[in-house]
């Protein structure tokens, strides 16, 4: 009986079980790892809708323009010498605290198979923003003539009565970027109601 072969097998073997018992313990820690910074993630994901129409009425300020009176559940939109002013009342519903950068107004009626424009288009807020968990607040939009005026189809859909408006916002340690598209439509009492359309995520995979 040649021992050496024999002890070498057993050596081998016994590496063999050792790597293998490694590796699935590494494997175990990685997963365990990604399972807990996922926890973490979705514990600070926010997710911006529509505010409840029991909301209580917001006034909100443009430097140039105060008290600009929001109702729950809906948008206030006001056109003054040729400037463009738009509030829409947001609540979050989601468990992380919501910073909102900018956005943009559609004339057009989007459907959930029609792409958001380029974010570097989107005109980005002056300040930050902030909606804690379930909260209410507000995102709001001017186009002034000293920089331009709105451009006169959206105009034409205000004057209409219906516009799209999309919201880019994340989470406050500035990841998970959310594009959510909302339709605008004025009532028949005049009053602007809003409605969520899509969330587009940003900085991770689509769920659907």
């Amino acid at each position: 009986m040649d021992w050496v072969a024999i002890s070498s097998l057993a050596t081998a073997g016994g590496t063999l079980s050792l790597a293998a018992t490694t590796y699935l313990s590494v494997r175990s820690a990685n997963q365990a790892a990604r399972t807990a910074e996922r926890s973490l993630l979705a514990g600070l994901r926010p997710l911006l809708v529509e505010s409840l129409e029991s909301d209580p009425v917001q006034r909100v300020n443009f430097f140039d323009l105060r008290g600009v009176v929001t109702p729950g559940g809906g948008a206030a939109v006001q056109v003054i010498d040729g400037s463009l002013y738009v509030v829409l009342s947001l609540r979050n519903v989601g468990p992380g605290i919501a910073v909102l950068y900018g956005g943009t107004l559609y004339a057009d009626r989007r459907t959930s198979r029609v792409e958001s424009d380029p974010l570097d288009t989107f005109r980005m807020l002056g300040r930050d923003i902030y909606i804690p968990p379930g909260k209410v607040g507000f995102w709001q939009i001017a186009y002034r003539g000293s920089e331009g005026n709105a451009p006169g189809r959206l105009m034409a859909a205000i004057e209409a009565g219906e516009f799209m408006a999309e919201v880019l916002y994340g989470d406050y340690e500035g990841g998970q970027r959310v594009v959510t598209r909302y339709a605008v439509i004025r009532d028949d009492d005049g009053e602007w109601q809003l409605s969520t359309v899509l969330h587009n995520q940003v900085d991770r995979d689509e769920p659907r």
